[in-house]
């Protein structure tokens, strides 16, 4: 079977992922525990936290169907549909453009968070319907969902453990 749609090829990837999207979490956890009154204290931190956590724990997600054993691509793509357009409609609600801070230019709210939100959703999106439909580079999107859920749930991390205090 073509790797494309094979998701035991992906096994080692999967592996990989699930700890790294676990680590990222964890560090979240800890910028949140160590700022917690503060990220409490403004209207629009407590949105960041829920946008990181859900940036960085899609790919988790999306890895756990790739660590199922024998999985059809019929229920690979299915399951990466659902986990992109779950995670794309929370994603979705939090980065709304009635929630862009206004002290930031439409251009940084493009860049970060928007973006890597895109990237996410749209590429875990593929992935599940290329799966499908054996076609459009199928599980080859997961890399670049992986990258930009990295960037963006880092990102927003930062900001919520090193920026807070300036």
């Amino acid at each position: 079977m073509d790797a494309a749609v094979d998701a035991a090829q992906w096994h080692d990837f999967g592996v990989a992922v699930i700890g790294a999207s676990a680590a990222l979490a964890g560090l979240l956890v800890v910028a949140v525990s160590i700022n917690l009154q503060p990220i409490l204290a403004n209207e629009g931190l407590p949105r960041r936290v829920v946008l990181a956590l859900v940036t960085l724990t899609t790919p988790l997600v999306f890895s756990v169907v790739l660590l199922i054993p024998a999985i059809s691509p019929t229920v690979t793509g299915s399951l990466l549909l659902a986990v992109g357009l779950g995670s794309g409609l929370v994603l979705g609600v939090i980065v709304a453009p009635s929630h862009r801070p206004q002290e930031r230019s439409l251009v940084q709210w493009l860049i970060a968070p928007v973006l890597p939100v895109v990237l996410l959703v749209g590429s875990t999106v593929l992935a599940g319907v290329g799966v499908l439909l054996g076609t459009l580079g199928g599980l080859y999107w997961l890399p670049v969902a992986v990258i930009a859920s990295v960037l963006g749930g880092l990102t927003q991390t930062w900001v919520l453990l090193i920026e807070i205090l300036r």
